[in-house]
């Protein structure tokens, strides 16, 4: 009784933890596919997460800084959505790099032209950006989830340093120090990747000798269970004989 006691306990606050700690997993972020260098370039994913049961996710548009403006700013096809990228006139002009930049993309729009993202589903809708600022650590993007049903969530919160983290964060991407190529995420993946191709090889030859170890031991227990089932026989015909001629 008090093992069952223990168990309902553990599995009611287990389910409380998931209950509390579900919205913070559940607003639209932005990651970069391995790094974001400062001054490079680099792929980013925007995860688009559905909140609601009853509804889908139809359309998503991110706003670009005006701070940190991005001249270069390519989309790749997502499957089932139409995307439209928006380029509008700085009112200020400002040198990136060398060059003067008096336009630069202010926003981002993805429309579903089907179901879109359905309950209990997300989305990645992955961009390639640059060039990312040399003289900032971060930057802030700020999105709106509309829903089938009208509903529009906007995530355009920006979080205090030192505060909590608010309801509707906006998107929020790190930026890393400089390389020397100024290439960002692009190399350091292909640099991770032949990294971890040699150990990740290795890794499945030791995974496979435990496998045929038990399988040889397997066997080895299989046959001493037959001889040990023919034995038993022969002990009780025997058996059965003395006990007839006696």
């Amino acid at each position: 009784m008090k093992v069952s006691r223990i168990a309902a306990a553990g599995a009611l606050a287990g389910a409380t933890v998931l209950v509390l700690s579900g919205p913070a997993f559940a607003h639209v972020s932005v990651s970069a596919e391995g790094t974001a260098a400062k001054g490079g370039y680099a792929t980013v994913n925007f995860k688009v997460p559905n909140e609601r049961d009853n509804a889908s996710t139809t359309k998503l548009e991110v706003s670009f800084p005006t701070d940190h403006p991005l001249a270069s700013v390519m989309p790749e096809p997502v499957a089932g959505w139409t995307v439209k990228v928006t380029k509008s006139k700085l009112a200020t002009p400002v040198e990136l790099h060398g060059e003067k930049i008096s336009e630069a993309v202010s926003k981002v729009t993805w429309t579903a032209a089907g179901k879109g993202i359905e309950p209990g589903f997300f989305q990645k809708f992955p961009l390639s950006i640059g060039q990312l600022p040399e003289d900032a650590d971060e930057l802030v993007f700020k999105a709106l989830q509309t829903y089938s049903n009208k509903e529009v969530v906007r995530w355009i919160e920006v979080q205090a340093d030192g505060a909590e983290e608010p309801d509707n964060p906006a998107p929020v991407l790190a930026l890393s120090a400089a390389t020397g190529d100024h290439h960002g995420g692009s190399a350091t993946e292909e640099t991770e990747a032949a990294a971890s191709a040699e150990p990740a090889a290795k890794t499945t030859t030791t995974a496979a000798e435990p496998a045929d170890s038990g399988d040889t031991t397997a066997r080895v227990l299989g046959v001493v269970g037959i001889v040990v089932g023919v034995a038993g026989v022969a002990f009780g015909v025997l058996a059965g004989r003395r006990r007839t001629a006696a």
